[in-house]
C-alpha cells in the first residue's frame, strides 16, 4: 500500500532502536527513528543491495520523495549508480562554491598578503568586500563576463570616486589572473574592460614654485603665531622636504642633533614591503638652521617620543591636517601650497635657481626611485658630504629668499 501525506505527518516511533520502515513501493521507504524520519531508496546495482538518502521529512515532502525515486530509476536504467551520482554532485557544488569569485579572491588575498604592507592588504580586500562581493561574489570565476563585471565597477564611477573604480578594476584583474592560473577559469575578462572607466584626471599637489613667492612663503612662516609645534613642522617641511607623514610621525629617537642627522627608518618609509623590512634607512642631513629649530622645540616635546605629538595625547603624532591647516591660516589656499607641495618646492627652485647640484642627489634625497648610471650610488652613506652641502646650500637659499636680499634668478641656457 502507498503512503499517504496524513501517515507521515502522523505516524510515531514505536521505540524500537532499529526505527519503524514504511514502504511506498518502487524501493521507496520511510525510515522512522527517535531522531525523526527519514526518506530512503533500496536499490540493487551492480548485484549489490544499495540504500540511497533521499532527504529529511518534512524538509523533503511525500511528492518530493516520489521524484528522488524516480529520478534515480532513470539513472539506473542508464546504467548510473544513483549513489555515485549523489556524491559526485555533492562534490561538484562543493568545488562551485570554492570557485566562486569571492571565494577565490579571499585565497589569493591570503596568499599574497603577507608579502603586502597591512595597509595595502586591508584595503585590498575591503574595497572587493564592499563594492565587487554583494555583485559578483557569488558567482563562478568561469562564468562571469566583462560585462558583469564593469556594471559592478560602474556603481563605484558613478558614486564619483574614480580612482576607487580603476583599483577595484586592476585588483579584479588580479583575481581572474589567480584563477586562470590554478584552473578556475580560461581567461581574464578584466582585459576587455580597458578604457571602459572614466580616466582619472591627476591633480599635482599644489606647491609655490617662484623665488618671489617662496619668500613670502618662508617670511609667512617665521611670523607664525600659532602653536610653537606647528611653526615648526612648517618650518622642518620647509627645510628638510621630506614626505609629510614623516615630518608629522617624527621621532627625536630618529635625531641626532650634535651629529645633525635625521634617519628616518626602513619600516616609516614610503617602499614596498620587503624593501621595509630589508631596506636600508633614509638619511636626512639637518642643515644648522634645522638643528636650531629641532633645539628650540626639544624643551617642549623632547620628553615624549613624538617630535611633534598630538595636542590631544603624547601617545599620537599631530593630525595630517595640521600644515595644511596652517598654510590656510597663513592665507595660502589649497591651489596655493599643501603640506606635499615642500617638496616640489625645493626640487624645482634648486633645480633651476642654485647652480652646481645634481639632479640626481635631489632626487636621492627626495627617497625618490633613482635614475640615471649613479642614481643608486648616491643614497650610499658615503655620499653624505653632498647631501649635507645640498643641504646647507638650499637652507641658506631659503633665508635669502625669505629677508628678500641679493636672490637672483638664473635663467637656463638652451
Amino acid at each position: 500500500m502507498a503512503l499517504t501525506d496524513t501517515f507521515v505527518k502522523q505516524v510515531k516511533h514505536t521505540g524500537r532502536d532499529a526505527g519503524d520502515k514504511y514502504s511506498d513501493g518502487g524501493g521507496l521507504y520511510l525510515h522512522v527513528l527517535a531522531s525523526g524520519k527519514y526518506w530512503r531508496l533500496a536499490y540493487r546495482f551492480g548485484g549489490k543491495q544499495k540504500t540511497l538518502a533521499l532527504g529529511v521529512y518534512p524538509t523533503v515532502m511525500l511528492a518530493d520523495a516520489r521524484r528522488a525515486r524516480e529520478a534515480a530509476k532513470k539513472l539506473l536504467a542508464a546504467g548510473t549508480d544513483p549513489s555515485l551520482a549523489k556524491r559526485v554532485a555533492k562534490a561538484t557544488t562543493r568545488v562551485s562554491a570554492s570557485n566562486t569569485f569571492e571565494a577565490v579572491a579571499t585565497e589569493y588575498h591570503a596568499t599574497k598578503a603577507a608579502s603586502w604592507s597591512p595597509k595595502y592588504a586591508e584595503r585590498w580586500l575591503r574595497l572587493l568586500r564592499k563594492d565587487m562581493f554583494p555583485y559578483i561574489g557569488a558567482l563562478p570565476l568561469a562564468e562571469i563576463t566583462a560585462p558583469m563585471v564593469l556594471d559592478a565597477l560602474r556603481k563605484a564611477e558613478k558614486r564619483g570616486v574614480l580612482e576607487v573604480a580603476h583599483t577595484l578594476r586592476q585588483n579584479a584583474g588580479q583575481v581572474f589572473r589567480y584563477g586562470v592560473q590554478t584552473g578556475r577559469c580560461e581567461r581574464n575578462p578584466v582585459v576587455d574592460l580597458h578604457g571602459a572607466l572614466q580616466p582619472i584626471v591627476v591633480k599635482h599637489m599644489a606647491a609655490v614654485l617662484e623665488p618671489a613667492k617662496a619668500g613670502e612663503l618662508m617670511r609667512a612662516i617665521d611670523g607664525y603665531s600659532g602653536q610653537p609645534m606647528t611653526r615648526a613642522a612648517l618650518m622642518l617641511s620647509a627645510l628638510t622636504f621630506q614626505r609629510p607623514g614623516n615630518i608629522r610621525a617624527m621621532e627625536w629617537t630618529w635625531i641626532s642633533l650634535d651629529e645633525g642627522m635625521l634617519t628616518i627608518p626602513p619600516e616609516s618609509m614610503k617602499r614596498r614591503l620587503h624593501q621595509k623590512i630589508n631596506g636600508r634607512p633614509h638619511f636626512v642631513p639637518l642643515a644648522p638652521q634645522a638643528v636650531q629649530v629641532l633645539r628650540e622645540l626639544h624643551p617642549l616635546t623632547g620628553h615624549g617620543r613624538y617630535v611633534f605629538p598630538s595636542l590631544r595625547t603624547s601617545e599620537r603624532p599631530m593630525s595630517e591636517n595640521t600644515v595644511n591647516a596652517a598654510l590656510r591660516r597663513l592665507g595660502f589656499s589649497g591651489d596655493d601650497m599643501s603640506a606635499h607641495g615642500f617638496r616640489a618646492m625645493a626640487r624645482t627652485l634648486m633645480v633651476e635657481n642654485i647652480p652646481g647640484i645634481d639632479p640626481n642627489v635631489i632626487e636621492a634625497q627626495l627617497a625618490h626611485g633613482k635614475s640615471g648610471p649613479l642614481g643608486a650610488a648616491y643614497d650610499r652613506a658615503e655620499f653624505m658630504r653632498q647631501r649635507q652641502q645640498m643641504m646647507a646650500t638650499w637652507a641658506d637659499y631659503l633665508d635669502k629668499l625669505r629677508v628678500g636680499a641679493d636672490v637672483i634668478t638664473l635663467r637656463r641656457v638652451v
